[in-house]
């Protein structure tokens, strides 16, 4: 597997004759991947009930959404800017706003550079000079060490890249408590142990457009066996790690119970898949998104109970 600057690099769209407003307004919201971000919000805002064991201050919890997504889609748009070449060689981003040209390279550029320094400043001045360090580490960590350091060039990209998107369980402790508690800890550790087996799946369907943009995801360099181990191996450390929380934040029932009942089926999942590849499946019959859209639910429900669980006598 050769770096992505030793091949032909994709043909990104040029600037379109007419650019209608709402069209361009639109292409500036798609440089921040909405749909990321949804994920990223569901892992801040329950923690901050957990942190205040109760409903936090509302505005504060607006602050930090605000400022969240902004720092998370500064963080988006340069990714979008740096890896507008390998967007325009894969089908699935090959509509992407550079890709197609309804936004320029120096537009999103500046624009994602805009984002991240008045999503910082907005944290630091209406939340805590710590919860905006964070996000700034975050965002800074996304674009030089996963973007620019991991992606073109490691397998394992996608696992320490997603260190990135933990960080927002420390910047909702951090917003409430002004502190980083062990208990956030473990939800970093969640979120680390969950990404690579939520995001392998999906990158095991589209394996040829990650090969013919030279882009070494683990399906790409290892066969479908190969990563349906590790996706094993990871959905259990991750489901073990998240127990750790009902000793360490004192939960109620609801917590243990939940996270075993939504761990148990993400196990079948995981050994469902690994059984198929096992067996040499392939195509539609490997069904490796059924895992894929779970990992979503399972880490939208589970948050969802951190939520509730403080209001558990």
């Amino acid at each position: 597997m050769t770096a992505v600057e030793s091949r032909p690099a994709g043909v990104v769209g040029t600037t379109p004759a007419r650019r209608p407003l709402g069209a361009r307004v639109g292409a500036f919201v798609a440089l921040t991947k909405p749909r990321i971000i949804e994920l990223l919000l569901i892992t801040t805002v329950p923690v901050m009930f957990l942190a205040q064991r109760g409903v936090p201050d509302l505005l504060l919890v607006l602050w930090v959404v605000i400022g969240g997504y902004l720092s998370a889609g500064g963080a988006n748009a340069l990714n979008m800017y740096i890896d507008r070449d390998i967007d325009a060689v894969m089908t699935r981003t090959e509509r992407r706003p550079l890709v197609t040209g309804m936004v320029s390279p120096r537009e999103a550029l500046v624009f994602g550079i805009a984002l991240a320094i008045g999503s910082t400043v907005w944290l630091g001045l209406l939340v805590n000079a710590l919860a905006a360090g964070l996000a700034l580490t975050a965002l800074l960590f996304y674009v030089f060490v996963y973007t620019l350091g991991l992606k073109r060039r490691t397998a394992q990209n996608i696992v320490w890249g997603g260190i990135a998107g933990c960080m927002p369980v420390f910047v909702g402790w951090a917003a409430v408590t002004n502190t980083v508690s062990w208990s956030a800890l473990v939800l970093f550790l969640v979120i680390f142990f969950w990404t690579p087996p939520h995001y392998w799946p999906l990158s095991m369907k589209v394996r040829d457009d990650y090969a013919r943009a030279g882009v070494p995801m683990l399906p790409v360099i290892k066969g479908n066996l190969a990563v349906a181990r590790q996706i094993v191996a990871y959905s259990w450390v991750m489901v073990l790690v998240s127990l750790a929380l009902w000793p360490l934040a004192h939960t109620s029932w609801l917590y243990p119970v939940s996270a075993v009942l939504l761990g148990a089926f993400w196990l079948k999942e995981a050994h469902g898949l690994h059984a198929r590849a096992k067996a040499g499946l392939v195509g539609a019959k490997l069904k490796e998104m059924r895992l894929f859209h779970w990992s979503i639910t399972y880490l939208t429900l589970l948050f969802v109970v951190i939520a509730v669980d403080p209001f558990i006598p």
